[in-house]
């Protein structure tokens, strides 16, 4: 067998997102791209903001030495500083560049920091609906992923995840705002979870991490601000990226930050730093390092993601649809009118209209709408929608 068992099971199960973008790339062969309304993947549209651009002219101008060279595993001193600067006026917590490690992006956040803390066997508790690699990057690291549900706000219940810890559990991981539901969790509900999380960690003498991972952080509508658990829980690291922020995701570029009194802070960090190295990341992108440190402050047009938002949530419940209003990133997640969420999506793709199916992110039952596009495809998408509402008697 040329592969492993474990990848071929891993490549069977796929992901539905990256499954439904080239089932979409074969329709745009098929009918032309200005007849596919393509929803599927989290690929913002949106150019980077003018700060930027000007800040990579600015380097490309001036042509300072050495700035395409290996720096430390864990990044230039310099960024790590800006990162922690930012962070401490966000959240109030003061932090310093020896609690950042600068990462090739989330992904490559959150398997540095799993691949650092996890022994075989390990469990980690994800909340359903997930980001779909959740699952892979914990088994990537001999991890067991442990799915618990969420309410009908797509708010993780802590009742379950007080029954669903155990001696066993390592980490626990949140996704605010959340892809795919665009749920934003209130500062009382961090409260209420980071007291559980002291709870079980006093019940049974360990330590339990509380990973946030954040790419979307600033991606936050109707005047909503973002509570972070840094003030809450000392055993927290965040994992983020500026894939999002700064509509970069290509260019791989995140960071990891863990709380200054952290409980065997400077291991877990040397353990990261090691990890980055040797799981083939080596440093994080130089260039962007250089470029990011300068960009901390700056974020795209969230107005513009608010208006896209509103713009089809509120087409979509006219149709019919029932859908949790997003409070922030750029998905949204309606039920399907089918039970059956992959036929639903099938259906989709006949009027030309790709969505990705909720079983893809462990919630059967619905599926995600990705308006992070234009508005042309956004207002195409429509006629499919209503089409399918009609045929389901929506409204």
């Amino acid at each position: 067998m040329s592969i492993s068992e474990w990848v071929r099971r891993s490549m069977d199960k796929g992901s539905w997102i990256r499954r439904m973008f080239e089932e979409g790339n074969d329709l745009k062969r098929r009918y032309g791209a200005e007849n596919v309304f393509d929803l599927s993947l989290g690929n913002p549209i949106m150019e980077p903001p003018l700060e930027f651009a000007r800040e990579l002219q600015r380097l490309a101008n001036e042509s300072p030495g050495g700035i395409h060279r290996y720096m430390e595993n864990a990044g230039y001193p310099e960024t790590r500083q800006a990162v922690a600067e930012q962070l401490t006026s966000e959240t109030g917590v003061k932090l310093d560049s020896s609690g950042i490690v600068m990462t090739c992006g989330a992904a490559g956040a959150m398997n540095v920091a799993l691949k650092t803390m996890l022994n075989p066997g390990d469990e980690v508790i994800i909340f359903a609906p997930f980001f779909a690699e959740y699952e892979n990057y914990i088994e990537n690291h001999n991890g067991v992923p442990k799915i618990l549900p969420t309410d009908d706000s797509f708010v993780p219940n802590l009742e379950v995840l007080e029954t669903g810890i155990n001696a066993r559990t390592k980490a626990v991981v949140i996704n605010s705002p959340n892809n795919p539901s665009g749920a934003v969790y209130t500062k009382d509900f961090i409260r209420q979870l980071s007291a559980l999380l002291k709870k079980k960690e006093a019940q049974y003498g360990m330590l339990i991490y509380l990973i946030s991972d954040e790419a979307y952080r600033k991606i936050i509508f109707d005047g909503l601000t973002y509570p972070s658990p840094l003030p809450h829980y000392s055993d927290s690291i965040i994992a983020t990226s500026h894939s999002k922020d700064l509509a970069l995701p290509g260019e791989r570029i995140g960071y990891l930050a863990v709380h200054p009194d952290c409980r065997n802070r400077e291991e877990l960090l040397a353990g990261m730093i090691h990890c980055n190295r040797i799981l083939g990341f080596v440093n994080a992108p130089a260039m962007m390092q250089q470029i990011v440190r300068h960009l901390q402050g700056v974020t795209i047009s969230v107005a513009d993601y608010q208006r896209q938002r509103d713009f089809m949530y509120d087409n979509l419940t006219r149709m019919g649809y029932a859908i949790v209003k997003p409070q922030g990133a750029f998905y949204m997640f309606p039920r399907s009118p089918l039970e059956d969420d992959v036929a639903f999506t099938r259906e989709m793709q006949q009027l030309k209209v790709l969505v990705v199916p909720g079983r893809g992110f462990a919630s059967p039952g619905y599926f995600r709408i990705a308006y992070c596009v234009d508005d042309r495809t956004l207002k195409g998408s429509l006629d499919g929608f209503r089409k399918a509402a009609d045929k389901y008697h929506l409204s």
